[in-house]
């Protein structure tokens, strides 16, 4: 479910053709059903991220702007990824990260880390959080369920 412990795919707007129309034949870009919850403190990001996935693809988007209040929606309900900021307020999205391996009823839920840093390299900190991809802000509304199909190679 997770990638290799010393990689960790990075997907960008600029790039997102490029890179995600290869792996295309092994995750088509939408997938229907998904519930997803979006960990950001900008309400700009919950509120683009909210269109991208649920307006435009039909996923079901839950939002949270803070590292406790997403964990306790995390912990209590039923998510099949957490699109997670990296720099936020108080608890940053590692530590989320952290608190969501270490927690039984969310170990396995795969995260995608949402990111304004370009170029970024996998501390040995997000590898060990679980972290399953990461995903460039500002990323392209039209095109993030996609790069989140991609990132966790989901079916059709």
């Amino acid at each position: 479910m997770f990638p290799p412990a010393d990689t960790i795919p990075v997907a960008t707007a600029a790039d997102s053709i490029s890179r995600t129309e290869i792996a295309l034949s092994e995750a088509p870009a939408t997938t229907v059903g998904r519930n997803i919850l979006v960990i950001d403190d900008s309400a700009l990001i919950r509120a683009a991220a909210k269109i991208a996935l649920g307006a435009i693809d039909g996923w079901r988007t839950v939002t949270a702007s803070c590292g406790e209040e997403g964990i306790e929606l995390a912990v209590s309900e039923h998510f099949d990824v957490i699109l997670l900021d990296v720099e936020m307020p108080g608890m940053d999205g590692i530590a989320v990260a952290e608190r969501l391996q270490a927690t039984p009823a969310t170990n396995t839920l795969p995260i995608v880390l949402l990111t304004a840093h370009e170029h970024i390299e996998a501390s040995a900190r997000w590898l060990g959080a679980g972290i399953a991809g990461v995903i460039v802000k500002p990323f392209d509304v039209a095109d993030l369920a996609r790069q989140v199909a991609v990132l966790l190679r989901w079916p059709a």
